[in-house]
């Protein structure tokens, strides 16, 4: 059986219940700018790559000019749901028990620098992780590159290494880098889109997650 040496997780749908809050805040932005608003499928499906790249997707007519305007009322809704974000059940034990097994932690995320790091300091969670990697500092996924970054900074083969995450750009990009991938179905994307990105293993809950991982640690 492989034993992997780090767990590399995705934020958004996996670690924090944000997918509602991400959905809500695209969609009044929509309202504000006065473009259409899309429906709530489409604006989850791109959780998790680079805000300005996915917004081409789901909202098509958004201009170059109304772009500011358009993150400045984003940032807004979202921050106005903030406070009601919490992490999914277990995972904050699962971190601890990792990092006490000498396991490397990592995030590999689309959400930028400055909100991934105001997040992990209001929630104490810097300690937990070795390397982090956001959609403004490397290619957006499903790119490779946060996760070859990341095996670098770590030292570590593609073999060594487990993505966690909840949409098929997580899964795509962990076969990009040749890394073996975990799916979970609470989040972003549904069950069916996550099967036809043939991940390593689907698990249903924080629980299940635990329990696989742990036997192969």
């Amino acid at each position: 059986m492989k034993k992997y040496a780090a767990v590399v997780f995705d934020w958004d749908g996996t670690v924090m219940d944000s997918t509602h809050s991400i959905v809500t805040a695209i969609q009044s932005a929509c309202t504000d700018v006065g473009l259409p608003v899309p429906e709530a499928r489409e604006a989850s499906w791109v959780i998790g790559l680079s805000l300005e790249s996915a917004l081409y997707r789901c909202v098509p007519t958004l201009t170059a000019e109304q772009l500011p305007l358009f993150l400045e009322r984003y940032r807004h809704h979202f921050m106005l749901r903030d406070a009601e974000i919490q992490l999914f059940d277990g995972i904050l034990d699962l971190f601890g028990t990792l990092r006490d097994r000498q396991v490397s932690l990592g995030v590999a995320t689309g959400k930028s620098r400055r909100g991934l790091d105001r997040i992990l300091g209001a929630m104490r969670l810097e300690p937990y992780f070795t390397v982090t990697r956001c959609a403004d500092e490397c290619h957006s996924k499903p790119h490779p590159a946060m996760l070859l970054e990341i095996m670098r900074t770590l030292s570590l083969e593609p073999q060594q290494i487990l993505m966690v995450g909840d949409t098929s750009h997580d899964i795509q990009m962990a076969a990009a880098a040749g890394v073996d991938s975990m799916a979970v179905t609470y989040g972003a994307h549904d069950k069916r889109t996550l099967v036809q990105a043939q991940p390593t293993v689907l698990v249903g809950n924080v629980r299940e997650m635990q329990s696989w991982i742990l036997d192969r640690i």
